[in-house]
């Protein structure tokens, strides 16, 4: 069992490599090992190419791959997508034993991959490091248990809780450090959600520093159709990253727009409703940035998973806007407590 744990562990450490490349797909690692010598690693290295199975195994030859064992983080897919079966390559190169941390909670993988090895005489164990391996990909793991993106709500806030020093302005409120974390943050999230007053009062572009091929899509809501008339907004002309507007304006729905930007339709200005078109468009994860009205009805509706507060020892005044004010009691789990400077982030799981 330790070194089951060992040799996992070094598979953990290779899936973190392809960290910001996997879009939709998993970070996942793999370790061939035999006689107690490790003979390949490997990882999903970005998406739509070679799983880290594949990429392990394609480093050996078939006389080292007899009767070796395979650890991998997540069980090995059995379907075919941008990439043949996983599964088939295990059995094909005569592998003794499979040892994977997490069972794939994506219902087109659950549990096919695990018993098509075993039906071919493969060892199987399952459930080393799980935690561990869950944890590296908790979106991913969130949304095909819950079937809805994974909610992080983000703000920051002086120390009297105002978010500017006064209305319908932009101010800055944080340090250099804390903008450089989140600048970097952004980039574990699929998503960005803003408002349309923050798109117009801030003209942020939303981009993160963190260098990637799938940088997070700008989504705004903006129900009244706002933007209509401040179409040299970044978000709408910069192509930097993809653009995505909800809206019941029909001026808004018609307009002709860049091929980053697309625009949904609403049919209600309800929260869920936006919640089922992301997922129904396969995202995962969204980072909520949003003013403190956006945030608040993420909270009030019990849509929001995590909270993150940076706090600046600063006074805005009486004429700024108050932060998220909740309807109701919130705690939070798991709580972390950082200094950036001299400033504050506080983050925790909302309780549910």
């Amino acid at each position: 069992m330790e070194k089951d744990q060992y040799y996992m562990n070094l598979a953990l450490q290779e899936a973190k490599k392809g960290r910001y490349q996997t879009w939709k797909n998993p970070m996942v690692g793999a370790v061939v090992v035999k006689d107690d010598h490790i003979l390949a690693t490997g990882h999903h290295i970005h998406y739509g190419k070679s799983h880290a199975e594949r990429d392990a195994i394609s480093k050996l030859t078939p006389e080292q791959l007899f009767n070796s064992t395979l650890y991998v983080t997540l069980e090995p897919c059995n379907h075919y997508g941008k990439q043949p079966p996983c599964s088939d390559l295990i059995i094909q190169s005569k592998l003794k034993r499979v040892v994977i941390a997490q069972v794939d909670p994506h219902k087109l993988v659950t549990g096919k991959g695990i018993a098509k090895l075993r039906a071919h005489g493969i060892e199987v164990n399952t459930g080393i490091l799980e935690k561990e391996a869950e944890e590296l990909n908790q979106f991913y793991s969130f949304f095909y248990q819950n079937n809805r993106p994974w909610i992080t709500v983000k703000q920051a806030v002086s120390l009297d809780y105002r978010v500017n020093c006064q209305s319908q302005t932009c101010t800055a409120i944080t340090n250099q450090t804390v903008y450089d974390r989140v600048h970097q943050e952004r980039a574990d999230y699929q998503a960005i959600l803003i408002g349309s007053n923050t798109a117009l009062v801030d003209n942020p572009s939303l981009l993160t520093s963190v260098k990637t091929d799938y940088p997070p899509i700008r989504i705004i809501l903006d129900r009244r159709g706002r933007l209509f008339n401040q179409q040299e907004l970044k978000l709408l002309t910069d192509q930097q990253a993809p653009t995505w507007i909800f809206t019941q304006s029909p001026e808004l729905i018609k307009m002709s727009t860049p091929k980053n930007v697309r625009i949904f339709p609403m049919r209600t200005n309800q929260l869920a409703e936006v919640m089922g078109t992301l997922t129904q468009e396969g995202i995962q994860s969204v980072y909520v940035e949003g003013g403190p009205t956006v945030a608040k009805t993420f909270v009030n509706e019990h849509l929001a998973n995590y909270l993150i507060e940076y706090l600046s020892p600063n006074l805005l005044g009486k004429n700024g806007d108050l932060g998220l004010l909740a309807n109701h009691p919130v705690t939070l789990k798991n709580v972390q407590i950082e200094q950036l400077a001299d400033n504050l982030r506080i983050a925790g799981e909302i309780n549910v």
